[in-house]
């Protein structure tokens, strides 16, 4: 299947032209030619090819000069190659001058033509790619899903074999911050490893994109589509060509997007606002969504027919509640990796009580909540074990108790507290934190070695 990019070929010479589209054609380029100047302009316009080479000397209509003119007026934004029988510098800082980027001499060497294609191609998809990723993409989370529950054992073996066997149509299900997009992004990385190249991985929220730029974005456009369309501009479906396509939130896709995305997925063609062309897309689609949506399609909100085609190859993520053996496994994973991320190489670890209380919270908002709660502690705190408190979490055992705030002051609660209980808990946690070192439990509480031994003695805490 030819992915690798498009072309479009002019030259007067009908040998060179056909043999130059052999060559490129075998090379997995889609190569489109013609021999004329005639709606030259328009054609390659429509046809939305990467590179464009020109003969100088087409016909006595117009040069290829003339052409490359038009097309750069017309916002065409294809990389010109400049084909030339004249091997004079002239005609060639001329092309440059104009906006081509290349120019070969004729007789050429179809190995150097193939070498600098294969490179402009490139070039094209990684400035395409490195610009919506500017655009569209904020910081990527972790890109490693894991865990050690049976449930997400079982729903890793069978995320990678879909990555193994090169499912095109992806489903993944679950609750907001389960890690659906972080779970796409490692199906993406299996996927490279069998193909053993490189491809893009593109993610758009569906719900996040003003309702009129949805449609562009996703599909592309062409020139004067609508009244901003001032150049050709190519959709996420052919940015992520020989990659990944995350279409996030698309439970609440617009019910007649819905019906255009069912046609590409099926169809593998997109077609741009304005266009004329089917051009194929060689990516692999993953929607997401925390909606039920054969629900949503049994009430009229879903199309029916794009959640049986979706739902074909289907991951269904768990609430963090339900894999209870992943939860201090995470958090510890989170607490390692942010105290590297902040150089805040003090941080060890949690205490037996901080760790009981992780257990203890329901986690509604799942592993983004759970994430978010840890990169605070680590911003905010300069300690070596975090304590319950550290975490700020909304646990039973936990209201009425000290707060600690970033000042370091002790808050009162509203509805008092022994002092007593508050000094015997304080000892006790200088006491385990330092592995019952006495003189340094004394020192962390700023009080003598001798205050501390009576202390100690006093609450039985030896």
């Amino acid at each position: 299947m030819n992915n690798n990019g498009r072309i479009f070929a002019v030259d007067d010479d009908e040998l060179i032209v056909s043999m130059l589209a052999r060559a490129l054609k075998k090379e997995g380029y889609e190569v489109h030619y013609q021999t004329t100047t005639a709606e030259v302009v328009a054609n390659i316009a429509a046809w939305h090819p990467d590179v464009v080479f020109l003969d100088i000397d087409i016909d006595e209509k117009m040069s290829g000069l003339d052409v490359l003119e038009a097309l750069k007026r017309e916002g065409v934004g294809a990389a010109v190659v400049m084909l030339t029988a004249d091997d004079s510098a002239e005609s060639a800082i001329r092309a440059m001058k104009l906006g081509a980027v290349e120019y070969f001499t004729k007789p050429f060497n179809i190995e150097e033509v193939k070498i600098i294609t294969r490179n402009i191609v490139e070039n094209l998809r990684l400035k395409e790619e490195v610009k919506f990723l500017r655009e569209r993409e904020a910081k990527a989370p972790e890109k490693q899903f894991f865990g050690e529950s049976p449930v997400i054992r079982e729903i890793l073996q069978k995320a990678q074999k879909l990555a193994s066997v090169g499912a095109e149509t992806i489903l993944v299900t679950g609750e907001s911050g389960t890690g659906k997009e972080v779970l796409a992004r490692q199906i993406h990385a299996w996927q490279e490893a069998e193909q053993e190249e490189e491809g893009p991985f593109l993610a758009i929220n569906c719900t996040a994109l003003p309702e009129n730029l949805i449609e562009s974005e996703l599909f592309g456009h062409t020139r004067g589509a609508f009244t901003d369309a001032r150049t050709d501009k190519k959709g996420v479906f052919e940015l992520a060509a020989g990659g990944t396509l995350l279409l996030d939130e698309i439970g609440d896709m617009r019910l007649d997007l819905q019906a255009k995305l069912l046609r590409v997925i099926e169809d593998r063609k997109v077609r741009r606002l304005g266009g004329s062309i089917d051009l194929p897309i060689h990516t692999t689609v993953i929607a997401t969504t925390n909606k039920d949506i054969k629900i949503a399609a049994e009430k009229g909100e879903f199309r029916g027919d794009l959640y049986f085609r979706l739902s074909t190859f289907t991951v269904c993520l768990p609430p963090l509640r339900e894999r209870g053996e992943d939860i201090l496994l995470l958090a510890r994973h989170f607490l390692r990796f942010f105290a590297h991320k902040y150089l805040k190489k003090e941080i060890k670890g949690f205490s037996p009580a901080a760790e009981k209380a992780i257990m203890s919270y329901p986690w509604p908002g799942n592993v983004r909540e759970l994430r978010n709660v840890i990169e605070h502690c680590v911003v905010l705190e300069n300690v070596e074990i975090m304590e319950p408190w550290h975490l700020s979490l909304n646990l039973p055992q936990q209201r009425g108790f000290v707060e600690r705030r970033k000042s370091n002051r002790i808050i009162l609660p509203e509805a008092g507290i022994s002092l007593e209980e508050v000094e015997k808990e304080l000892i006790h946690q200088a006491l385990e934190r330092t592995g019952n070192n006495q003189a340094k439990a004394a020192k962390l509480l700023g009080i003598t070695y001798d205050t501390m031994r009576y202390q100690v003695k006093k609450f039985g805490l030896a």
